[in-house]
């Protein structure tokens, strides 16, 4: 198993840097931390009584790992989650908040757990998804990547905005998509040919 801070430092390599995108509902980012969460937070980081998006564009990369550990790893309670679903969790978690939980949260539903949809790791989500992980080792993270990849997909489905994440240009997988096979075993990405035939509908 990855130290977690490692685990937060490719989350940040992968957020990549500032980006102010109209169609992404999070606003401006950087590093993958939103003008949102630095309100929030209260970072005003330049100083001058407000937080903006030149807060956001003065957001060190180390800024970033640690409101990543502190907010969306520690705070959520992913540490008391199966080892092995830690780092997909934590990383939907940065990518979409409390809807990282629920996916989870469905999923185990789906499996015969009793457990609330409430985006909350409680100890009934936690015990659930420990027993889930003990009954079948090593697929509770494949089983939680393939519901993510769902999850984008049905986003972009309802947004035709949101496709440009999921669809490349040149009509490959875009970064949502890969973002999620990157916890995935490899047998179950998704070939070429499978992902055009799954998009195909958005034309």
């Amino acid at each position: 198993m990855q130290d977690v801070r490692q685990i937060a430092n490719e989350i940040v390599t992968r957020e990549g840097g500032f980006v102010d995108d109209r169609d992404d509902p999070g606003g401006a980012t950087n590093y993958g931390v939103t003008i949102h969460t630095l309100r929030r937070l209260g970072l005003d980081l330049t100083g001058d009584g407000r937080v903006t998006t030149a807060d956001v564009r003065a957001l060190s990369r180390d800024r970033a790992v640690e409101i990543f550990l502190a907010e969306y790893y520690a705070r959520p309670r992913i540490d008391t989650l199966p080892e092995g679903l830690r780092p997909s969790v934590f990383d939907m978690y940065v990518n979409a908040g409390a809807n990282a939980v629920k996916i989870l949260q469905r999923l185990l539903r789906q499996m015969g757990h009793e457990v609330a949809v409430d985006g909350v790791i409680g100890a009934q989500t936690a015990q659930a998804a420990q027993v889930a992980d003990a009954a079948a080792p090593k697929h509770l993270a494949d089983a939680y990547g393939i519901a993510r990849r769902n999850y984008y997909f049905r986003l972009a489905d309802s947004r035709p905005a949101s496709r440009k994440y999921a669809r490349t240009r040149a009509g490959g997988k875009g970064g949502w998509i890969h973002r999620a096979e990157a916890f995935i075993s490899p047998r179950y990405h998704l070939s070429d040919a499978e992902f055009r035939q799954r998009v195909a509908k958005w034309g």
